[in-house]
């Protein structure tokens, strides 16, 4: 984080600033802002949240005993270090984030990308990462810190030097988004899909279109709002906005687009089409619905002036979108593992099969689809789980097995779809999906395993994957 003196931040966070003995009010702290105690590094502010599991204010101590120079709480604590007490955790640690993009945006060059959609934000954020990163210093947030408190830790990572800030914005509710889009004052909004994922914490898909949104509904004139052409839900955005507005899609419409998709086993390739200009592109990342995220990233890349070649250089480099996200092993035994089990939506599984159905087909092997819970569908989850059971035997699937309670809806609907005689195998865990996937795969075989993060399966899949594994 940049340099404040800790008066300058009481002032900033309308806090209370208690001080040991022999540190002054006009003492500097400038470590990294952090809410994980377990991540603080000497010198590092401390910011003690309650969570919905624990309360952050209960490891101030071990944050002290780590080096924090500072912690930012609720109340009075029993430390040696000066504290910054306020009345919410949560508004303080957006307060300085507003801050400080704020004067490194006066006092340099910053440019401030913001990211939503239902999927495909963090590879977007990825894709994009690589390609600014080789122009000039660039910070993006690791993992998927897209939250509330995510976020704001990320934009508290640049400084003075930092040319490109990709914030990931997601959100479980109405106003989330708006409340990012506020701290961080995107001058590129991008809206990549308005899907079903936290349809649940929504209420349905109007109101998640509502609250996507909310990434250019604030955006001023001087900005550029980036959306997909193909969604008409993000399309219709382009009337909600006063920034200017650049496309991207497969549509012709679209400005950025891409033509020839083809999806293999050795990754994705595809025509850019773009400014007049065709180029082809060889991506190692698998799956055709990584076209829609690289294209956005490319568009972005394009509104900020970075050569085309060059940016499309950077995104064939790169290997994998996440690790867990379309994560291919391929084993001595010639058993295909992907592993995407990150995350689930219903948009999300049904491009993950679609791809594995393609790439089998291109080399004539067996598909195995080890699938998870899709979580946070509220009311619409037995209907979507039952879609993607029914969209497996569809894409003729040859073998299916489902894993736990809240995703038995993939094999029920499965076995009501086609006249299957244990194609669809049901699992209660993980451990009993192993052992049947010991027993059942053969050489040859490409094997998605693909679920909510909640469900566990990425481990599995590294599991199956290390049986062999080569690289």
């Amino acid at each position: 984080m940049i340099p404040f003196r800790l008066e300058e931040l009481a002032e900033l966070l309308d806090a209370e600033l208690l001080l040991p003995a022999g540190i002054a009010p006009d003492a500097v702290v400038a470590g990294s802002v952090e809410t994980d105690s377990r991540l603080v590094q000497p010198g590092s502010i401390f910011v003690a949240l309650p969570g919905e599991v624990t309360d952050g204010h209960l490891f101030a101590p071990a944050a002290v005993e780590a080096g924090a120079a500072a912690v930012i709480c609720r109340g009075r604590l029993d430390l040696e270090v000066p504290q910054l007490v306020v009345a919410d955790g949560l508004d303080a640690l957006g307060s300085l984030a507003r801050e400080v993009v704020a004067r490194v945006r006066t006092g340099g060059a910053l440019e401030v990308v913001g990211i939503t959609g239902s999927n495909g934000k963090t590879t977007t954020k990825n894709m994009l990462r690589e390609i600014l990163a080789a122009e000039a210093p660039t910070v993006a947030p690791r993992d998927s810190f897209n939250n509330q408190v995510g976020a704001p830790i990320s934009m508290l990572r640049i400084d003075d030097d930092t040319r490109y800030l990709v914030v990931e914005m997601g959100a479980s509710g109405p106003g989330r988004i708006a409340r990012l889009v506020s701290i961080a004052r995107p001058d590129i909004g991008v809206v990549l899909k308005v899907g079903l994922a936290h349809a649940g914490g929504f209420g349905g898909i109007d109101a998640t279109e509502q609250a996507k949104a909310e990434m250019v509904v604030d955006l001023p004139a001087s900005a550029v709002a980036i959306l997909n052409a193909d969604d008409e839900r993000v399309a219709r955005m382009a009337g909600r906005t006063a920034a200017r507005v650049v496309t991207f899609g497969l549509s012709r419409g679209a400005e950025v687009r891409a033509e020839a998709v083809e999806a293999t086993a050795a990754g994705t390739s595809f025509t850019l089409v773009v400014d007049d200009v065709r180029r082809a592109v060889q991506l190692q990342i698998l799956g055709e619905h990584h076209v829609m995220n690289a294209l956005a990233a490319l568009a972005v890349a394009r509104e900020l002036g970075v050569d085309l070649d060059r940016a499309v250089g950077a995104l064939e480099r790169l290997e994998r979108a996440e690790r867990w996200r379309m994560e291919v092993t391929q084993r001595a035994d010639g058993v295909t593992i992907v592993n995407d089990a990150y995350n689930a939506s219903p948009d999300s599984v049904a491009a993950a099969l679609k791809t594995l159905a393609q790439i089998a087909r291109a080399d004539d092997r067996r598909t195995v689809a080890v699938l998870g819970e899709m979580a946070e569908l509220g009311e619409l989850a037995q209907e979507e789980h039952d879609r993607i059971g029914r969209l497996a035997v569809r894409l003729d699937i040859r073998q299916l097995v489902v894993v736990g309670e809240r995703a038995r809806h993939i094999h029920a609907a499965a076995g009501l779809e086609g006249s299957w005689d244990g194609e669809s195998v049901f699992v209660d865990d993980a451990d009993a999906a192993y052992d049947v996937l010991r027993e059942t795969l053969r050489p040859g075989d490409i094997v998605l395993v693909k679920s909510s993060n909640s469900a566990g399966l990425r481990h599995l899949g590294d599991r199956i994957a290390a049986d062999g594994a080569t690289s």
